[in-house]
């Protein structure tokens, strides 16, 4: 039997493999779109689970994105108001008396250039008297003579008296207002200094407004106030990550001055865990400089990640910044004095006993100034944190986005590749089928009737036209 078998030509088994195909077609297509409808709901499940999951975390990251934004939006306004306290309390608090004093002075000085405008008075009487004498007969009396002659010498003394008097007078009152013209200019330019405060003061009630819209936009949630939001946390990300990489670049370099003079400090076989007792020296230094200066921006309100410093009373913390400030100077100076000994070490081990000063002062005023600047990394590092959140969040958010956008894809792409399948499936077996047609159209003309030929054709015509219902259906879904 076995010979018998392997006695077949191939092309027998070939022939024999088509019937065997032909004979399997229907419930080969079945299974084969029961395995692609079982991939696509599968994969829309999964599509499904996902997008739930964006969802949430998108609701979730608008949450934590608004209460940002009312945080940061009230301490803004916050400020605003101390600086506009600041201002009223430092410069306006005396306008009231100032004022008053202005206008006093103003309104003498008011006085005294009326008064200095004063026109000098007529001498009526005089002009009387000389009005009679002119009409006493008898003028070429030489009595009558010495008399208008007396007149006219005693009229012209008066008048002069009267316009010395008159001269002198004006005289005091412009020396007066002579003497006023400097507190008057000073009183203007008090005016004009209070004239820019108040203007400070608009300024910052403008600035102000502006805060109170945009935490308005906030506590409202609108899309607007959400763009901005995120693009805030975007550019906020990104100048804290510059900054930190700054910061971690003066960290390295900073370690580079500290590890060689630990090292011929503790000793250079010292370990501790299979790492060298100078590096971990060097780095818990650059550790400790940089934890001071968390402790001074803390105190100092810069930063607020450890709300227990800013819950501390004023004294308290008043005595912590001092004490910080002072432990941050004794790591500068250490780190100086390290610095400096390091390249005395390196210029001893090449040069001997001859000495090169500018080098090791430079680096000793590097040392020195290395643990000021990563006093200030705590700034950065906030904001970096409190946008990482953020940032991460959105990111996570359009990844799951795009993943459930290709499982969705996939579905669809299981329904037709099943389709796919069964039409290679068919082609493979096209003999067959073609021979199938044939003697069914045959059979149709023997009998003349339609009715048979349909019949026959009615399970491919109806396996046709459900795979496609079953893809568009699916293609809808998706």
């Amino acid at each position: 039997m076995t010979h018998l078998i392997q006695s077949l030509p191939l092309w027998l088994w070939g022939l024999l493999g088509l019937v065997i195909l032909f004979l399997a077609r229907e419930p080969a297509h079945r299974a084969v779109y029961a395995l692609a409808r079982l991939g696509h709901r599968g994969l829309r499940f999964i599509a499904t689970g996902i997008g739930s999951a964006e969802q949430r975390l998108g609701e979730r990251n608008r949450e934590v994105l608004f209460a940002e934004g009312r945080e940061t939006a009230e301490r803004y306004i916050k400020r605003e108001f101390e600086r506009v306290e600041q201002t009223v309390q430092s410069d306006l608090a005396l306008y009231p008396t100032l004022h008053r004093r202005l206008c006093e002075q103003l309104g003498r000085l008011d006085e005294d250039y009326v008064r200095s405008a004063e026109i000098a008075p007529v001498p009526s009487n005089w002009a009387r008297a000389i009005r009679a004498v002119s009409e006493i007969p008898g003028k070429e009396d030489p009595v009558v003579a010495d008399v208008l002659d007396t007149i006219n010498q005693s009229m012209r003394k008066a008048e002069s008296k009267a316009l010395e008097s008159f001269r002198e007078s004006t005289r005091e009152r412009h020396q007066l207002l002579k003497r006023m013209l400097p507190s008057w200019r000073a009183m203007l330019s008090t005016l004009g200094r209070i004239n820019k405060n108040v203007e400070s003061v608009i300024q910052r009630a403008k600035a102000l407004d502006g805060h109170m819209e945009r935490y308005e936009e906030i506590l409202q949630e609108t899309d607007k106030s959400l763009h901005l939001l995120s693009s805030s946390s975007f550019s906020r990300f990104m100048a804290a990550s510059v900054v930190l990489s700054i910061g971690l670049a003066g960290a390295l370099v900073n370690f580079q001055l500290l590890a060689q003079p630990m090292a011929a400090v503790l000793g250079s076989d010292a370990s501790l865990g299979g790492f060298s007792l100078a590096d971990i020296s060097a780095t818990v230094v650059i550790f400790l400089q940089i934890t001071v200066g968390f402790v001074i921006m803390e105190c100092l309100q810069v930063t607020r990640m450890f709300p227990a410093v800013g819950a501390l009373a004023e004294t308290t913390r008043r005595i912590l910044l001092g004490v910080a400030l002072v432990l941050l100077l004794i790591l500068a100076v250490v780190g100086a004095n390290l610095a400096f000994a390091r390249e005395l070490i390196v210029q001893q081990q090449l040069l001997g006993s001859e000495q090169f000063w500018p080098i090791p002062l430079a680096q000793m005023g590097l040392g020195f100034v290395l643990p000021l600047i990563l006093a200030f990394v705590a700034i950065p590092l906030e904001q970096f944190i409190a946008s990482a959140r953020t940032v991460s969040g959105i990111s996570v958010g359009l990844s799951m986005r795009g993943i459930t956008l290709i499982l969705r894809f996939m579905a669809i792409a299981s329904l037709h590749l099943g389709v796919l399948i069964n039409r290679f499936y068919d082609i493979v077996i096209f003999l067959p089928l073609w021979l199938q047609a044939v003697y069914l159209r045959r059979k149709g003309e023997g009998t003349a009737t339609v009715e048979v030929p349909g019949k026959a054709e009615q399970p491919d015509k109806k396996s046709a036209a459900s795979q496609v219902n079953t893809v568009e259906a699916a293609t809808q879904e998706a």
